[in-house]
């Protein structure tokens, strides 16, 4: 499951998919214009979400 922390407060966050109830992957989008983009991703094939978000900065998925 992804887990997610904010390096600023510490609060983290898990992350499911709201179609199949399966836990969320860490994934990274490798882009051909800019810099590579830390996402979740559904194991299912239901879609992916941009990395959560907190004091203003992306939070880090964390290993479990």
């Amino acid at each position: 499951m992804a887990t997610y922390e904010c390096a600023s407060c510490g609060v983290s966050v898990n992350a499911i998919c709201g179609t199949c109830n399966a836990p969320l992957m860490d994934d990274t989008l490798i882009m051909d214009d800019g810099p590579n983009v830390q996402v979740s991703r559904c194991p299912n094939e239901h879609g992916q979400i941009k990395s959560p978000v907190c004091c203003e900065a992306d939070m880090t998925c964390i290993p479990t």
